[in-house]
């Protein structure tokens, strides 16, 4: 299979800016640093977050790293007082040990996890902290009928070798890779019920991450009828309610790991 280096939509991804920007709110309502010097938001997308981390930590030198240079092109016209680095999260290496590394719903974007979640600790100050929020959704009608479209005809000439983001570790996995490296970690695991309106919400929503692979690989002239056939998918499992609402159940694994102190 082939991850598609999608072009993301910065402006599709915020139409549901509420919804995303909870768990990371809820991320860092767990961070235990009150006056961290060095401050990053990896997978910083376009910079909404890393508005507020600046907001939390004013004193602080707040750095955005994202791979995407549409994503990186908002964060910079929305928050001009922080810096901001285009890298991967595998390349990426700071000047100085860092503070607080703070991923918000970006790691689950590559694999290779036992390799990235020791390299990030190491990359931390004594006293230092990871904070991150991946989905947990591979398993879910929402990841599944993407693949199970672009393996049929007619989609499977433009997208048998197209796939999504990668199932994230079950979160034991990620306690025995962490725990050794760390003085303490904390891992939880949240269900979030969206309550979406409109007509289609699921694919407005999906449109903005996880489907992006598959659209951006299709011709201009095939989009809108994957879409359709996308919505028509999903209205099985995610049916409007009666008051026109329809919820999507979005799974989420937390974690926050401190190193020692020096």
């Amino acid at each position: 299979m082939v991850r598609s280096t999608a072009i993301w939509d910065p402006a599709q991804y915020l139409r549901f800016a509420g919804e995303r920007l909870r768990p990371a709110l809820d991320l860092l309502a767990q961070v235990p640093l009150d006056a961290p010097a060095r401050v990053v938001d990896l997978g910083c997308g376009p910079g909404n977050v890393t508005a507020i981390l600046r907001q939390r930590f004013p004193q602080a030198d707040v750095v955005g790293v994202d791979g995407s240079a549409e994503m990186l092109a908002k964060a910079r016209a929305a928050v001009p007082q922080c810096r901001f680095e285009q890298a991967d999260f595998f390349g990426w290496q700071p000047a100085e040990p860092v503070d607080l590394i703070y991923s918000n719903a970006a790691l689950h974007w590559v694999d290779r996890h036992a390799v990235l979640f020791p390299r990030l600790s190491s990359l931390l100050a004594p006293g230092g902290v990871l904070a991150a929020q991946m989905p947990d959704m591979y398993d879910t009608p929402l990841r599944r009928i993407p693949l199970e479209l672009a393996a049929t005809e007619p989609w499977a000439a433009y997208l048998s070798d197209v796939t999504s983001a990668p199932g994230i570790l079950p979160a034991a996995e990620y306690w025995d890779l962490l725990r050794p490296h760390v003085g303490s970690l904390d891992l939880w695991r949240t269900t979030y019920m969206h309550a979406l309106s409109g007509a289609n919400a699921v694919t407005e929503w999906a449109a903005g991450s996880s489907l992006r692979p598959f659209l951006d690989r299709l011709p201009d002239e095939r989009k809108q009828a994957f879409r359709q056939a996308y919505s028509d998918a999903a209205r099985t499992h995610y049916p409007r309610r009666p008051d026109g609402t329809t919820l999507l159940p979005f799974h989420r694994l937390f974690m926050v790991a401190r190193m020692a102190p020096g």
